[in-house]
């Protein structure tokens, strides 16, 4: 960064409420923690877990997301290359899980600090129950004083179930964990308006909406990772429409990255944080069906943020259940809103199109209410 810009980032409102946040989950990423060649790099764990319990001892709860199981098992497995089929993929997790996991728990064992692992998969956030467990797994850890080390359950998760890189758990763990910052350190050091490895690319210090990203191309994962910019640039997004600023910066700046927040690049949350049901039923849980809408209802949900009525609705796809998550689809297929079902979709084939006085007094509720609904657009 120039002298300039690093002056601009003093006095950023975002980057002091990222270094004054009084909880946060910091995530590391594979390449910060592994290598192809010597598998699991100790010394580069020691020197982040430095700069964790150095936020920890300044007053600041902090959640680690840990990627690198699959990078910690390639070595001692003999493998050269970080595997593509799913078995191979899970066996290395599971070799490198444990190693991962010691190596966090002998590092903040030199400060007396106690670890505890907590591996997710996307169904354990996408199901509302699992959901609130893993909360109050995670609340009760740090009440506690242990360091939770957050990963994706790699050896159980499929194809299908992944969350895909462990950027978007991070942002998912952030809103589940009322996290007032997440801090993103993998191998970049932050967003560039184009690929920095090609030249001329100019690094984007301030993320206040989403019109700063406009023409910004952002690439895949590397060697040892899933993630990549495209998937730190989703979960920064995906975090800060939750209300949770974000800071992307390489894990070599970690010391600094948790003191000042004076590098990288700080991404401004929405100012009015979602509540944890409406983050859930936006961001978090998968969709078992969806609902489409003629214009009138699009405007009632939409703009007026009004419940949904039998009334509104043209057709139903998808076996769903009352409490399940829906799309709510307009007249021309776009997803607008996504809300919480209050019928099985077998109550609803008799109901489409009907008004609440031509129903039983039993279906004159609300289709998907305005509390459980959550605009895809705002």
């Amino acid at each position: 960064m120039t002298a300039e810009s690093d002056s601009a980032v003093g006095v950023s409102a975002t980057r002091a409420t990222i270094a004054d946040a009084k909880r946060i989950v910091v995530k590391i990423g594979s390449s910060a923690l592994t290598s192809l060649v010597g598998g699991l790099d100790v010394g580069r764990l020691d020197l982040l877990a430095d700069a964790v319990e150095a936020r920890m001892r300044a007053g600041t709860d902090v959640i680690v997301v840990s990627s690198g199981a699959i990078g910690a098992g390639i070595a001692p497995l003999g493998l050269t290359k970080r595997p593509r089929d799913l078995a191979t993929k899970q066996a290395a997790a599971s070799v490198g899980q444990l190693a991962l996991a010691h190596a966090w728990g002998t590092s903040f064992a030199r400060y007396g600090r106690t670890v505890g692992q907590v591996l997710l998969t996307a169904e354990d956030i996408a199901r509302r129950t699992n959901h609130r467990n893993a909360q109050r797994t995670l609340d009760r850890l740090r009440s506690l004083g242990a360091v939770a080390v957050v990963n994706e359950n790699d050896t159980v998760a499929t194809a299908e179930i992944r969350f895909g890189d462990n950027d978007r758990l991070a942002a998912l763990v952030a809103h589940l964990a009322g996290a007032e910052a997440l801090i993103l350190l993998s191998d970049v050091d932050g967003l560039y308006d184009g690929d920095p490895r090609k030249g001329h690319a100019v690094l984007i210090p301030e993320v206040n909406s989403p019109e700063d990203l406009d023409g910004v191309v952002a690439g895949s994962g590397g060697a040892l990772g899933t993630g990549g910019m495209a998937s730190k640039l989703s979960a920064a997004r995906l975090a800060a429409d939750a209300g949770v600023p974000v800071l992307l910066a390489a894990a070599a700046d970690a010391d600094v990255a948790l003191t000042t927040a004076h590098v990288g690049t700080a991404f401004a949350g929405r100012p009015v944080r979602l509540s944890s049901r409406r983050f859930w039923v936006r961001h978090a849980a998968d969709v078992q069906g969806d609902l489409h809408l003629d214009a009138g209802a699009v405007t009632a949900v939409v703009g007026g943020r009004r419940s949904l009525l039998s009334a509104g609705i043209t057709g139903i796809s998808g076996r769903f259940y009352g409490g399940d998550v829906v799309a709510l689809r307009d007249p021309d297929g776009l997803v607008v809103a996504r809300g919480v079902a209050a019928y099985d979709a077998s109550e609803l084939t008799g109901m489409l199109g009907k008004s609440s006085s031509d129903l039983s007094p039993e279906l004159q509720r609300p289709v998907v209410h305005a509390d459980d609904l959550v605009s895809v657009a705002t």
